[in-house]
């Protein structure tokens, strides 16, 4: 591993990164591979964890390609210099923001899109000028694999490379020392990485999860709501970090919205969703077993049904949930949802306000007052009003957690400015040079202060 992290660091120092032509070509590359290799990156989807050409194309390859686009389009006006304002204590100096990469990056990627995941911080680290080291998760193997195949055939691994395996790799490649480290995956593997990059005091952007809430309101839409609260909980096997965790209804429209909710799954899944051969399987028998156990939570309303053999869960609704059940312990990260009731907002801002932080939240109501009270009052990474997950899917907002669901962000232009440091500059003039900045001036100080002041 010392050897990859070396050779990185020989190639990056030969500033062959920094050129806007080359992050272009290199980008442009990238996305040559990604179509080159469609149907056996859909494949190998398909065969780890049982995803849909649909879902694989939908969620992990054309995401992709759109950031990519994005990406070569606006790199070269990101990389210029900012000029910015100067002070007139600065009087006959210009001041600038130079854009510069932090150099090599090591980049480990999760397993519920083993694709997406894995690459769109790459594109941000290329954009901004780094080299990089990808170590995608052994719980996707045959993805893995693929990944590896796919860039050695593309990339010069001094400047772009795969690490495959499992935690042993993972810890030698933290004990390395890159320039900074992006990390997509549980909490407390996070917290190791934070701890390993302080080592070197190395920069990091960890991007985590946690129990994201879904708020729907009395004056909701509710055949709007349910819908697009089963397609953001469900897609992916609910396997997703951004996916409505627990839904809170209040009381008025609760067995409205369950009824809804249940038609929706139907509508999307059918009748017998473990016979669908476009649903998501759970990642392996860990988790599988994990999940299995919070369905003795509550009271079942809709599905409950497992497939052992195949790794398969039924949407799955349970009620009558309180917080003191299992399931509310932890992050779900999969087709289970609990569902609370409140009979007031104040008492849900309360309870939410008493959990940690999340990744996400979503809010169904159609009073903007009310709205404006969930954003002012409740912290979260980003969300939805009126919508679920949606608002990961565009590049002008950065995507990331705040507090333990996450630290930095990504995504369109927050990519770039992830993987790149802010060096601040100011260029002074040897035309003249005012005496009463140094010591000794009488008047010195009273000019100081009048600028200062």
């Amino acid at each position: 591993m010392s050897e990859i992290a070396r050779y990185q660091k020989q190639f990056y120092y030969t500033e062959k990164t920094k050129s806007v032509a080359f992050r272009k070509q290199q980008l442009q590359t990238l996305k040559n591979m990604i179509e080159k290799n469609e149907q056996r990156i859909m494949d190998s989807l398909n065969q780890d964890l049982n995803k849909s050409e649909f879902d694989s194309y939908t969620h992990e390859i054309g995401f992709l390609y759109a950031e990519i686009n994005f990406m070569i389009k606006e790199v070269k006006e990101w990389m210029k210099p900012t000029k910015v304002k100067t002070p007139a204590s600065h009087f006959g100096s210009k001041s600038y923001i130079h854009k510069e990469p932090y150099g090599t990056s090591l980049i480990i990627a999760p397993w519920n899109y083993p694709f997406q995941l894995a690459l769109a911080p790459v594109i941000g680290a290329i954009a901004a000028g780094n080299t990089v080291v990808l170590k995608p998760s052994e719980l996707t193997p045959t993805v893995s694999s693929l990944l590896k195949q796919m860039v050695e055939e593309a990339f010069d691994p001094a400047f772009f490379t795969v690490v495959e395996g499992a935690v042993k790799e993972t810890q030698e490649l933290l004990e390395q020392r890159f320039d900074i480290i992006f990390f997509t995956g549980s909490v407390p593997v996070g917290k190791i990485v934070m701890e390993k990059a302080a080592k070197h005091v190395t920069p990091v952007v960890l991007e985590l999860g946690g129990k994201s809430p879904v708020i729907v309101d009395e004056d909701a839409k509710l055949d709007v709501a349910a819908k697009r609260i089963a397609w953001g909980k469900y897609t992916n096997a609910g396997q997703t970090c951004i996916a409505p965790d627990y839904l809170y209804v209040h009381r008025n429209v609760k067995p409205e919205l369950l009824s809804k909710l249940k038609d929706s799954i139907e509508e999307m899944y059918g009748k017998e969703p473990m016979q669908n051969d476009a649903y998501t399987h759970i990642v392996n028998q860990k988790h599988f077993s994990r999940l299995s156990a919070y369905l003795d939570n509550g009271e079942l309303v809709h599905g409950g049904q497992t497939n052992p053999e195949e790794l398969i869960i039924e949407p799955t609704v349970l009620d009558h949930i309180s917080w003191d059940d299992s399931i509310m312990k932890d992050e779900i990260f999969g087709p289970i949802l609990p569902v609370l009731t409140f009979d007031s907002l104040d008492e849900v801002i309360t309870q939410v306000q008493t959990q940690e932080k999340p990744l996400a939240l979503y809010y169904f109501s159609e009073d903007e007052q009310k709205q404006q009270k969930i954003l002012d009052q409740l912290p979260f990474g980003g969300g939805c009003m009126n919508d679920t997950l949606f608002h990961v899917a565009n590049p002008h907002l950065p995507f990331g957690g705040v507090g333990p669901s996450g630290l930095g962000s990504y995504h369109g232009k927050a990519s770039f400015d992830a993987f790149t440091h802010q060096k601040s500059v100011v260029h002074q003039t040897t035309k003249f040079d005012f005496s009463f900045r140094y010591p000794g001036s009488k008047l010195g100080l009273s000019i100081v202060k009048k600028l200062l002041r």
